[in-house]
């Protein structure tokens, strides 16, 4: 589900047009959004504080075969939503298992990793390096 909420409109669409038609499928929960309260704690210790609300969105749905498929992400949109639960309980059948993964699992992650690995290279470009010199002694 991790690659799933990352994947975008485009690459759901591309492993639409690559896996051919998808099985129907019906909604358990038809895509909704709403408010998630989100807390956090100083340095991960401490009492608990909110520190404000996100936009969330859902959907759960179960295919013709009977498995069910479920997502949540941030923001508002429910294709995306739609698309993410049908694909994940596609993952679950195993004669559509190999085909998700190469058709739309694998290029997500690896964009996602390209990008991290081009965030942090640029991230490392800006790094400062600070060091003490000893000057030993001060003769007075």
């Amino acid at each position: 589900m991790s690659i799933l909420v990352v994947a975008n409109a485009t690459e759901f669409a591309a492993a639409e047009a690559a896996l051919g038609p998808l099985p129907g499928f019906r909604h358990l929960r038809r895509p909704e959004t709403g408010l998630l309260m989100l807390r956090g704690r100083i340095g991960g210790e401490g009492t608990k504080f909110n520190i404000g609300e996100a936009t969330v969105t859902r959907c759960h749905i179960v295919t013709e075969s009977g498995t069910e498929g479920a997502a949540y992400h941030l923001g508002r949109d429910l294709g995306k939503a739609e698309k993410a639960a049908l694909f994940e309980a596609l993952t679950r059948e195993p004669a559509w298992r190999d085909k998700v993964e190469a058709a739309l699992l694998a290029p997500v992650k690896a964009r996602v990793d390209e990008e991290r690995r081009t965030k942090a290279s640029e991230t490392a470009a800006t790094r400062v390096e600070f060091f003490t010199m000893v000057r030993g002694e001060d003769p007075r």
